[in-house]
């Protein structure tokens, strides 16, 4: 035990002198935190979209309308609450405005948005336009862009314009438009309610703990692979440089392996025990109360014994089998290429997880909990959500056996991979 302790003491320490291993602690959150920033950060540097709107149904448009259908679709669009996607609306420039027909509106466009304005070096007027056209009765709407990915505007102005024609056709039934306002007024208040919520009435503090599970389940799979990468690179480099057949000279293939799994698992909850802790100092001066609720569902909830075991579970378990690949590998190259279908496996708990919020009690969520290398992700996923105890216990049971079988196969495996230097292939054969 004394030798596994100061195997795992020393691996510990060779990570921790590192400069890497101080950077990646520290840009890290940063990262994340410009990852949130970000879309906050473009809304708000990035230009709206210029849009103009032709309406060449005028002409054709029925008698008592209140307004023409184009003018209506840009008053709408100017109402809308400044945010992504919401479009400047610009006056429609003279050539397109007094063209004679939608065919001749389409080839201004087209000329203005690219190709004349390009070949004269001549600054668009606008980024986007809309043309309507034929029966004002039953519109044809056409969106065109120099963007082929503009996605949000084109649904915005497919829900405004269906919101203009649906007023347009009651006027023209003969409904007031004050009534019609009265009518969109009108909504009825809708409360959500569930045996589960404290107060019965759903709040965001009753839906916490499935966006905490959630969270959770996101950070173990991220921390338990991480850490196991890091005992597969340590594994292989010092196999390379013959340290590994050091090391088993003085101590045995088990301490050795489990030395560096206690080393790295160290590693693993350092790294975590500072990202937590950044994250608790940002919450308790931006949001104080939100982090209370947090540390009352962890708590209430036995949230945060969950988590650990699950972590220290299912760390040992890919660590174990991370490290028996690393010792029979020469180099980097050859353990990607063993991993790389095990990578696309353990990549199926994330398609899964985002379904633990809305669906936790699904059926094929439950039968994929029970399978081990899902377990400790999916579980952790919909704890927070009150699964059935016996699931709970019954899946931790089972991903603890099958992790105590992987770990005295890998370390069977370990200890004739270390010692067959050179022979990496064919030990692995």
């Amino acid at each position: 035990m004394s030798r596994l302790l100061r195997i795992a003491a020393r691996e510990y320490a060779s990570y921790v002198r590192t400069a890497g291993f101080w950077l990646s602690l520290v840009i890290m959150p940063l990262v994340l935190l410009a990852a949130l920033a970000a879309p906050a950060m473009m809304d708000r540097t990035t230009p709206p979209t210029r849009l103009v709107v032709i309406d060449m149904t005028r002409p054709a448009r029925a008698q008592g309308a209140e307004a023409g259908l184009g003018e209506a679709l840009a008053a709408r669009l100017r109402a809308e609450p400044p945010g992504s996607g919401v479009p400047q609306i610009l006056p429609v420039p003279p050539e397109a405005a007094n063209a004679p027909s939608a065919a001749a509106a389409r080839a201004q466009v087209r000329a203005l948005l690219g190709g004349t304005a390009e070949r004269h070096h001549i600054a668009r007027p606008f980024d986007a336009a809309v043309i309507l056209s034929g029966d004002p009765a039953a519109p044809s709407l056409e969106l065109w862009s120099d963007n082929l990915t503009e996605g949000v505007l084109e649904s915005l102005v497919r829900s405004d314009f269906a919101e203009v024609m649906r007023r347009h056709n009651l006027i023209q039934a003969g409904v007031r438009p004050a009534l019609i306002d009265a009518a969109d007024r009108t909504a009825p208040k809708v409360t959500l309610y569930s045996p589960r919520a404290a107060a019965g009435a759903v709040s965001i503090r009753d839906q916490l703990p499935a966006i905490l599970g959630l969270s959770m389940g996101l950070l173990l799979w991220s921390a338990i692979l991480t850490g196991a990468g890091i005992l597969l690179n340590g594994v292989i480099e010092e196999k390379s440089s013959r340290i590994l057949e050091m090391l088993l000279t003085s101590a045995s293939a088990s301490e050795v392996m489990g030395g560096k799994i206690l080393g790295v698992m160290g590693i693993t909850a350092t790294v975590l025990a500072v990202w937590l802790a950044i994250a608790s100092g940002a919450a308790a001066l931006t949001a104080p109360r939100l982090l209370t609720a947090i540390v009352a569902v962890l708590m209430a909830k036995g949230l945060i014994v969950f988590f650990a075991l699950n972590l220290v579970i299912g760390y040992v378990m890919y660590a174990s089998i991370f490290a028996a690949v690393g010792a029979f590998c020469e180099t980097v190259r050859e353990a990607q290429t063993l991993l790389g279908p095990m990578m696309l496996v353990l990549s199926a708990p994330l398609l899964f997880m985002g379904q633990s919020i809305a669906h936790p009690d699904a059926p094929l969520l439950a039968v994929l909990t029970w399978i081990p290398p899902f377990t400790p992700f999916l579980m952790v996923a919909r704890a927070a959500s009150d699964p059935p105890l016996w699931q709970v216990c019954g899946a931790l049971a089972l991903m603890a056996a099958t992790t105590v079988a992987v770990v005295w196969i890998s370390g069977r495996a370990f200890r004739s991979g270390a010692l067959a230097m050179g022979k990496g292939r064919s030990a692995a054969r």
